[in-house]
């Protein structure tokens, strides 16, 4: 676990929110015109989200499939503009600094996609593919690409022999390396890791795992890891973050949160995760589904799947506070 003395965090998302529109089309736009009440169509991805990063820690971020947590993370390095908030870097708001400056900032944050198969470009050779930005932001010279994408490939295991393979000459195990060789090339201090072991085989993921924390501790990387994934998040995070239906609704260091969970949802997760445990057969999934994003409910998000619900959640949105050292909640059940 890194100890966290107060400092200021190396990222800092504050109260940001992301929402994607869909502008009525040709049929809809007619309808108006007739008095119909066809309204744009909003997506609440991400609802008012705060998230502290301090340099050297790695933060889990968990959740089910569309609870916003990779448009968080896309937002987190600037893929996603911010419908709003801020976004600071080392107490800088980023989105306010001059252009060259906002350019460095954004090379100090590099994202490793979940698809290994999707996020190369097929028509591509691995030297260009790991050695086109350093070169172009001039990082490296021309003329010395060779030799850097060589020793890149050689720190993130594979022959350096290699270079002038297209991806689909690849496993992929290699070419999830080539993904993390990609976001290496450029010197970055925070990684985004989107699912990156999500599409490999158990024994692989291990190996990329253990790749990641050795590279965290010769580079000293700053990771943000995003799974839905408990045991992988529980391997190699400090600390967890719990997200539902674009709100994150507990956040605590790995053992606290583990050994401790307190909303509800978290709860839920936990108890239906598979364990190895012979003792314990009984599966208690979180019942129901997610609410869509389009509409979600009022209140609190989590209401009308949490077993606990009560008038109170389905008007007031309860805020994430601190229910114990460094472990924050945002559950009504707290204020009793």
């Amino acid at each position: 676990m890194v100890d966290l003395p107060e400092r200021t965090p190396l990222l800092s998302l504050h109260d940001v929110s992301k929402r994607f529109v869909k502008p009525a089309d040709a049929i809809d736009r007619i309808a108006r015109v007739f008095g119909a009440k066809k309204e744009d169509e909003i997506v609440h991805a991400v609802d008012r989200v705060s998230l502290d990063i301090h340099r050297g820690e790695v933060v889990g971020l968990v959740g089910e499939s569309g609870c916003g947590k990779s448009t968080l993370g896309r937002m987190a390095v600037g893929l996603h503009t911010l419908s709003s908030g801020t976004r600071t870097w080392q107490g800088e708001d980023i989105d306010k600094l001059p252009a060259a400056q906002k350019r460095t900032r954004q090379l100090a944050m590099q994202m490793i996609f979940q698809d290994p198969y999707a996020s190369l470009n097929p028509r591509m050779r691995v030297l260009d593919i790991v050695g086109e930005a350093p070169v172009a932001h001039r990082m490296v010279a021309a003329s010395q690409q060779k030799e850097f994408v060589e020793e890149l490939l050689q720190r993130v295991g594979l022959d350096a022999a290699l270079l002038r393979r297209f991806p689909h000459q690849f496993s992929g195990g290699q070419r999830a390396r080539i993904g993390i060789a990609r976001a290496l090339a450029v010197r970055p201090e925070l990684l985004v890791c989107d699912e990156a072991v999500a599409a490999l085989d158990v024994s692989i993921q291990a190996q990329v795992l253990n790749l990641f924390i050795r590279l965290r501790d010769e580079l000293n990387l700053t990771y943000l890891f995003i799974s839905h994934d408990l045991g992988v998040v529980r391997h190699v995070s400090d600390r967890v973050v719990i997200m539902y239906l674009g709100r994150i609704v507990e956040s605590a260091s790995t053992e606290e949160l583990f050994a401790q969970p307190n909303h509800p949802y978290t709860i839920g997760l936990l108890a239906s995760a598979p364990t190895l445990d012979v003792k314990k057969i009984d599966f208690h999934a979180v019942s129901g589904e997610m609410p869509s994003p389009l509409h979600p409910p009022s209140g609190c998000h989590f209401h009308p799947r949490c077993p606990h619900a009560m008038p109170r959640c389905r008007v007031e949105q309860p805020l994430l506070k601190e229910i114990a050292p460094r472990h924050f909640s945002a559950c009504h059940l707290n204020d009793d």
